[in-house]
């Protein structure tokens, strides 16, 4: 039995680098594994994912977290854990970069990554096909992107 392959090669989106290290396809749905690299300041607006759970594995930089009102930071070496349904952002802070490790169980969110690189949308000018784009991945957009701190 032959192994899928399991690297898809690199997005860029608002400044981000995703590769996708396990593909939903390769995980026969299970999961995906997104390695990420993150500019200081960069992070999502505030959103729930309603299909996925969601665990940040940080390798290197800084990240403050927003959840459910909660806020809090974590560094190279800790995780966070982000179940389906709850609300949450966060930012990357400090003076360099965050590449950190995004599991999502199950897979097929990456998939919003993929449609936001091709049409390099822009946030807040395009987000009418963002929301759009978010809706057929099972994401809503709560609020606004956690200020500079």
């Amino acid at each position: 039995m032959q192994c899928p392959s399991i690297d898809s090669g690199d997005i860029k989106w608002l400044g981000v680098s995703y590769k996708t290290i396990l593909s939903t396809a390769a995980s026969g749905g299970a999961m995906a594994i997104l390695d990420s690299v993150a500019p200081v300041g960069s992070g999502p607006p505030r959103h729930v994912h309603q299909a996925e759970d969601e665990a940040f594995i940080l390798l290197s930089g800084y990240c403050r977290f927003w959840l459910d009102g909660q806020e809090f930071t974590r560094g190279p070496g800790e995780t966070v854990f982000v179940p389906r349904g709850r609300e949450h952002t966060f930012q990357v802070v400090g003076s360099e970069p965050s590449r950190h490790l995004v599991i999502l169980t199950p897979g097929g969110f990456e998939g919003f990554f993929t449609e936001m690189a091709a049409g390099q949308f822009a946030i807040p000018d395009d987000m009418k096909p963002i929301e759009a784009a978010a809706v057929r991945h099972n994401l809503t957009f709560t609020g606004p992107p956690l200020l500079a701190a």
